[in-house]
């Protein structure tokens, strides 16, 4: 199986690593410092399979490869700790330098390094010694050096404390609508309107007493000797619009504090000692109420 560094493999990887990137953590083979971590081996399926090491000047200029199941991996301290490697081992590891494709043979000159030498202290030539474990290079897998390549739960450890908050969020829900329109009503009204009518009224009097008098030339003339014109008035009785009142229809908001109160848990640590180890409890972090 190809292996790939892990930058090309996932330019993006370090989100998958919740941001803990051990590239560039310092190395250590017990107390001493003996380099730092270059870059990472990943397989097919993105599985880390060994650390690029850069020996610094413990072995100058040489870069190996460290197996991940024998790493112990400090977050906090930044630092890797390489189990049970000694100058020795990192002198018999073949140089990587990064031109070369890792295939089978090249790591299995690296297993044989961190392989106990009981394995294969009658075995020297490649052949030989994957005959003795059993496989070859179509047979090999990882799992038959689980010790080298598993990462396990002692060494390598990231325990998460939870703890329960509350979140106070809002939803916009609809509760109804007001729909506005209009409607006509009828209803019955009277009005009043004073009208005149004109008439002619003719009146015929006798005078006192004859009196002579002399006719004129109209006198004793036929047809018509007099002409009135009659009026009367009619109402003019009609229906008008007008504007009654205006209506403004507008939203307002009415502002309200809704209360709660829950019980919250929260995981504390404890650790159970026994006899007198020393014990680093880190600081404790601040909790949310009391982060500024």
């Amino acid at each position: 199986m190809p292996l790939h560094k892990i930058k090309d493999f996932d330019p993006d990887y370090r989100t998958h690593f919740d941001d803990q990137d051990i590239i560039g953590y310092d190395l250590y083979a017990g107390k001493d410092k003996v380099g730092s971590v270059d870059d990472l081996l990943v397989d097919d399926i993105g599985k880390i399979r060994y650390l690029i090491i850069n020996t610094g000047t413990w072995i100058l200029g040489k870069k190996v490869l460290l197996p991940v199941g024998r790493s112990r991996i400090d977050y906090k301290a930044h630092r890797i700790t390489a189990e049970g490697l000694t100058r020795s081992q990192a002198e018999s590891l073949p140089q990587y330098d990064g031109t070369m494709p890792v295939d089978y043979d090249y790591e299995e000159q690296v297993r044989s390094v961190y392989r106990p030498t009981t394995a294969l202290e009658n075995s020297t030539p490649l052949d030989s010694a994957t005959a003795t474990m059993g496989y070859d290079r179509n047979t090999y897998s990882y799992d038959r050096d689980s010790d080298l390549y598993n990462l396990d739960d002692t060494n390598h450890q990231n325990l998460k404390l939870y703890q329960e908050r509350l979140i106070a969020n809002k939803t916009r829900a609809k509760t109804g609508e007001v729909a506005v329109g209009k409607h006509v009503e009828t209803e019955s009204a009277k009005v009043s309107v004073p009208i005149e009518k004109e008439r002619v009224v003719i009146e015929r009097t006798s005078p006192a007493g004859s009196v002579a008098v002399t006719p004129g030339d109209r006198a004793f003339q036929e047809g018509e000797v007099a002409r009135v014109e009659v009026y009367e008035e009619t109402p003019d009785i009609r229906k008008e619009a007008f504007v009654r009142e205006e209506v403004s229809v507008r939203k307002e908001v009415d502002r309200d504090v809704v209360n709660a109160e829950e019980t919250l848990r929260r995981e504390e640590l404890d650790v159970d000692t026994q006899g007198s180890p020393v014990v680093d409890k880190g600081t404790k972090p601040r909790r949310d109420s009391e982060r500024v």
